[in-house]
């Protein structure tokens, strides 16, 4: 069932927005997609197109390497070949990349199956064809040329081809080289005339080169002669140029002819291509927009918060709003040019946005489907079909009466405008109480104060205005739910200038009642903005106060974190150093043993003991990582400048004076912080704390330092090797587990020495050059 007629669609602009999500595609076929879309109306296909856009939104958030392109539009040559035809050389290299596309695709969303589950369902349905796409990749070049790999005679015969063609230029060289063949030439030059060598002889001289004439200049003084010493052998080149290009044709025909073989496995596959395209295309557009995933939930409703209108670029009023849960009707009113028209079209767009699988521009936005859709926005007034305003509209009502239900949303603006306006708001009236008895949805603008009146009398019929700016009479855009608005006509007047004595006069006009309820209304909204305004400032206050309450956390956590940080990669670096001066001590051992050829064994194994109790010494001292100092219970006071341990932060820190009412300032780093006792210990010195242990001399050299790639383009071969040796040892100390060497592709000079190197190091688990995302042959991976 169709949601919303294309005229409703057109009426809510919703045709712009799939003009918007076209131009994120890569693809015609992502384009044919994006143009197409429609909203849909079960629950649960909605929240399968939702999902769909929530994983192409998550793949460009972690995936940003990601490539989903690459590929072409291929269906119409794939079609062709199915056919019969025979398909040049730019289809079928076009054909061989979207057949690697499909592989490459299908591998990174299979591979990510558990993240990206409804994708890679839809990827696992995809045929590959590594045979078919090897072929059409080794055969032909980009640009659609045959490759000489194509085929063992194409490669012989252009191997023959060469040859011929360096034989013929190496005679006519001679030729124009030759001091007494040069006065018959106009130019010592060689070119081609019909596909043969020539050389170009002044018309006074052609008995002098005897030859085939094969053309003249425009001027008539130059023939371009073929001498007749290379006839032969220019006829064997066109008879091996004839032979190329029949090799050629049977290559072409041979791989038109597997494609079409594979054709009907092609098409799907790159329909789905197509797809994916288009669910990045959508997910790009919720970036742009910086839209939300809607809240989906049963029943019929739309609440939306800070709501954007997709269509209207840079300084938006964002508008909150609802309908369909504490009421089903909302009367919209207020001035023109105050944003009700807007307002209207971005709760339809909202709607219709959500039910495509699309992210709707707003902060938080809940929605409960709509079976329908229906709008009467604009003027469609015809000369042509004998239609006014009124009568366009009242058209546009009477099919939108006949068929909205409980679950339709309804969107009409100035309901009952273009006539009288008593009947016209009668009719209005009439209207909003058919679709109020029916349960339907819906938002209706209108000037008619009767139907403010209706709104305030009725259950599950709401007010709601577009706010005004009494100090400046401009509008703020902003829409007010459960008051009624004004039209400001007066107060308009006045501002473009009209005199105050007709506008006065004017007020006169009005009833009694019509003119208390204006001032009544006037002093509300006076009171709600002045509420407003002070509410706002409360607001930017507590911000603020929030804003310096975060930073000043974040920046203690942040130093905290750091000195948590270095005392442990200090401790670890220690141990690290500790456990290098013990092998070194083994090796030590080893030594001593080699050397130590005479006396006892007693003697011998003393050394070594003596030996080992030297190195076992370099390690004593060194502090427990997690324990650097003894502390005491909760202390009953503490005096300043005391040291003090932080269980909550897990950090050390100095008291600034003596604790007061259960209090004490305590410094952290540069850091000031008023704590409990509760939180605080008071800390014991350890016995060694003073003494220097390898800690301190560890160099600092963190795996923060080390980066997981090395550049080393640009080097000579000697500088490179030299900046890796550094690098690898680094690398090693900082406990990276993978590397990425940087070499560049060049002549493989550099590359070559960097794997030379790796080979013959033990630390080198493996290594291997990069993958397409890793940088391809220009990069060495390396597993330590």
């Amino acid at each position: 069932m169709t949601v919303a007629s294309e005229k409703t669609l057109g009426r809510l602009e919703f045709d712009k927005v799939l003009e918007r999500l076209a131009g994120q595609t890569l693809s015609p076929l992502g384009r044919e997609r994006a143009r197409a879309l429609r909203p849909a109306a079960g629950l649960d296909e909605v929240r399968r197109l939702q999902a769909e856009t929530d994983e192409g939104y998550n793949i460009l958030r972690l995936e940003p390497n990601a490539d989903f392109g690459g590929w072409h539009d291929v269906r119409e040559p794939v079609r062709r070949a199915a056919r019969g035809q025979v398909l040049d050389g730019g289809p079928l290299f076009q054909i061989g990349q979207t057949l690697a596309a499909i592989r490459t695709q299908k591998k990174f969303l299979m591979d990510r199956r558990d993240r990206y589950p409804l994708l890679a369902g839809l990827a696992g349905t995809m045929p590959v064809f590594p045979e078919l796409e090897k072929r059409l990749v080794e055969s032909i070049l980009p640009g659609g040329e045959v490759a000489d790999g194509a085929s063992a005679r194409l490669a012989d015969l252009r191997r023959r081809l060469q040859a011929g063609r360096l034989q013929v230029r190496e005679q006519l060289e001679r030729l124009v080289r030759s001091l007494a063949q040069q006065k018959y030439l106009q130019e010592p030059i060689i070119t081609i005339r019909e596909g043969r060598y020539v050389v170009p002889v002044k018309i006074e001289y052609r008995n002098q080169v005897p030859g085939l004439v094969h053309d003249q200049s425009a001027s008539g003084a130059t023939l371009f002669i073929e001498p007749m010493a290379v006839v032969d052998k220019n006829n064997e080149l066109r008879r091996l140029e004839a032979a190329e290009k029949q090799e050629i044709l049977k290559i072409l025909t041979e791989l038109s002819t597997a494609v079409a073989q594979a054709a009907d496995e092609i098409l799907p596959a790159v329909d789905q291509l197509g797809h994916f395209d288009f669910v990045l295309a959508k997910a790009r557009l919720s970036r742009q927009m910086a839209a939300v995933p809607p809240l989906l939930e049963d029943g019929a409703f739309l609440e939306f918060s800070r709501a954007r209108h997709p269509l209207i670029r840079g300084n938006v009023v964002p508008i909150d709003g609802r309908v369909g849960r504490d009421f089903d009707l909302l009367v919209l009113t207020g001035p023109n040019t105050g944003g009700k028209t807007v307002a209207l079209k971005t709760i339809g767009l909202l709607v219709l946005m959500a039910q495509a699988g699309l992210h709707v521009p707003a902060s938080s936005c809940a929605v409960g489907l709509f079976d329908r859709v229906f709008a009467d926005i604009g003027d469609e007034q015809s000369i042509e079909n004998s239609l006014s305003t009124f009568s366009s509209h009242m058209a546009n009502l009477v099919d939108i009466i006949g068929q909205v239900g409980a679950k339709s949303l309804v969107l009409i603006d100035e309901l009952g405008t273009g006539t009288d306006p008593t009947e016209g708001a009668a009719l209005a009236q009439a209207i909003l109480n058919e679709l109020h008895r029916r349960g339907t949805r819906g938002v209706v603008t209108t000037h008619y104060g009767e139907l403010k009146e209706f709104a305030t009398g009725r259950d599950r019929v709401e007010n709601a205005s577009v706010e005004f700016d009494l100090d400046t009479l401009e509008p703020t855009f902003r829409l007010v739910t459960g008051r009624p608005g004004r039209s400001y006509a007066f107060e308009i007047a006045l501002r473009l200038g009209m005199p105050e004595s007709i506008v006065s006069r004017a007020r006169e006009f009005l009833a009694p009642e019509q003119r208390q309820t204006a001032e009544l209304l006037r002093q509300l909204e006076e009171s709600r903005q002045e509420a407003e305004r002070q509410r706002e400032e409360a607001r930017k206050e507590a911000r603020e106060a929030s804003i310096l309450k975060q930073r000043y956390e974040a920046e203690l956590a942040s130093l905290l974190d750091k000195k948590t940080a270095l005392r442990e990669r200090a401790a670890r670096e220690a141990q690290e150093l500790i456990r290098q001066v013990r092998r070194e001590g083994e090796e030590i051992v080893r030594e001593l043993r080699r050397q130590i050829n005479a006396g006892t064994n007693r003697e011998k194994e003393q050394a070594i003991q003596q030996a080992r109790a030297r190195i076992d010494e370099l390690g004593a001292g060194l502090p427990d990582p997690a324990v650097p100092e003894t502390v005491e219970g909760e202390p009953e006071r503490l005096d300043g400048g005391e040291a003090v341990f932080i269980p909550r932060f897990s950090q050390q820190g100095v008291t600034l004076g003596p604790s007061r009412d259960g209090e004490v300032q305590v410094q952290v780093g540069s850091v000031k912080v008023n704590l409990p006792l509760a939180e605080v210990r008071r800390m014991i010195p350890a016995p060694h704390s003073t003494a220097p242990n390898a800690g301190t001399v560890v160099v600092q050299k963190t795996r923060d330092d080390v980066r997981t790639e090395l550049d080393l383009r640009g080097l000579h071969a000697e500088e490179a090797l030299s900046e890796l040796e550094k690098y690898l040892d680094a690398a090693i100390l900082a406990g990276l587990q993978r590397a990425y060497i940087i070499h560049g592709l060049g002549t493989g000079v550099l590359r070559a020495a960097v794997q030379n190197h790796l080979k013959g190091d033990g630390r080198i688990r493996s290594f291997r050059l990069g993958d397409r995302g890793e940088g391809g042959l220009g990069v060495t991976v390396v597993e330590f």
